[in-house]
């Protein structure tokens, strides 16, 4: 759902970065009062696995492809600011180290990716959660809320795309949201399988994001440490066999024609996820794979110890309580 440079008009690209630009910096200020410093290290985990995740595309219907956003898989586990955040991070990168996302429409991805799917996702999450309790309630409130929020982005998507012109909006909306409601479906297994996970592994992580890390500093590290290393695995090993089909805006442009409107994108290191001088197709894409997860991770944590620095001495304070 990456939009690339061209489909979107200029007052459309400006008022969707002033309310990304909205959305992350209230998602900041509320990091700076809420978020406890132990916890940002699990920022940079979300960050890296949600990055590794989004390579691995699957198959959907017809020649179409889609992949995991994530955006209500943090939100549960972290929090809707530390959710937006980490998928900020991730789509930052995406846009300037691999050309998957247009710069003018950076703002619009933020918007739909990092603001509307962990937002939606989380408010879905909890109503449904109150309904269905227990583990098993949470797992399906999450399988729920993972389709809500990509079908939400979808939309959002929509509207830009009809508010630019670039497609009449009686067409994009159900092109758009058709198609999503399909990969909303794998979105939605693939965030109660990793939920599911975390829950038995780590169940003080599991609470409708009021988790918290390991009272046990080793205890914390060694979980980032594993879940990095498992991210990395996704990258390494999962990523090279990812479906080539094109995904649902990709599929829906050149179904309705308006594929020709995307403009060239920008100069980036490893552009279309390969590393240079690898000859090899596999190996060049896990190498930019394993790359890429490790920039994001370093970046969210950066950005993170960033927001809550001059709170250090409180949260070891918290720990050591």
């Amino acid at each position: 759902m990456h939009i690339p440079d061209g489909f979107l008009d200029m007052k459309t690209a400006v008022t969707a970065a002033a309310l990304a630009a909205g959305g992350l910096g209230l998602a900041l200020r509320q990091a700076r009062s809420d978020l406890p410093p132990r916890r940002v290290p699990l920022l940079g985990l979300g960050a890296a696995f949600v990055f590794a995740a989004q390579m691995v595309n699957f198959p959907v219907l017809g020649g179409t492809s889609g992949h995991l956003i994530g955006g209500a898989l943090v939100a549960a586990l972290l929090g809707v600011p530390a959710a937006v955040i980490v998928m900020t991070t991730v789509l930052i990168a995406q846009c300037f180290l691999f050309a998957d996302g247009g710069v003018t429409a950076l703002g619009a991805n933020v918007f739909n990716m990092a603001v509307v799917a962990p937002c939606v996702g989380l408010a879905v999450f909890r109503g449904v959660s109150r309904l269905l309790p227990g583990l098993r309630g949470q797992v399906a409130a999450l399988a729920f809320a993972g389709w809500c929020s990509t079908v939400a982005a979808a939309l959002a998507c929509a509207g830009q795309l009809a508010w630019s012109g670039t497609v009449a909006w009686p067409v994009a909306l159900p092109a758009m949201t058709g198609i999503h409601m399909l990969i909303g479906l794998g979105e939605g297994a693939i965030s109660a399988l990793v939920f599911a996970a975390v829950a038995r592994t780590r169940p003080e992580l599991v609470g409708g994001a009021a988790g918290a890390l390991p009272a046990a500093a080793g205890g914390a590290r060694g979980f980032v440490r594993h879940g990095l290393l498992a991210a990395l695995g996704v990258a390494l090993f999962v990523a090279p066999f990812a479906c080539p089909w094109p995904d649902g805006l990709e599929a829906v442009a050149a179904r309705l024609g308006f594929e020709h409107a995307a403009r060239e994108a920008a100069p980036a290191p490893m552009p279309d996820y390969v590393f240079p001088w690898i000859g090899h197709e596999g190996l060049a894409t896990a190498a930019a794979g394993v790359v890429g997860a490790l920039v994001v991770f370093g970046l969210a944590v950066w950005l993170s110890r960033v927001v809550t620095r001059g709170r250090g001495d409180a949260g070891n304070a918290d720990e050591r309580a």
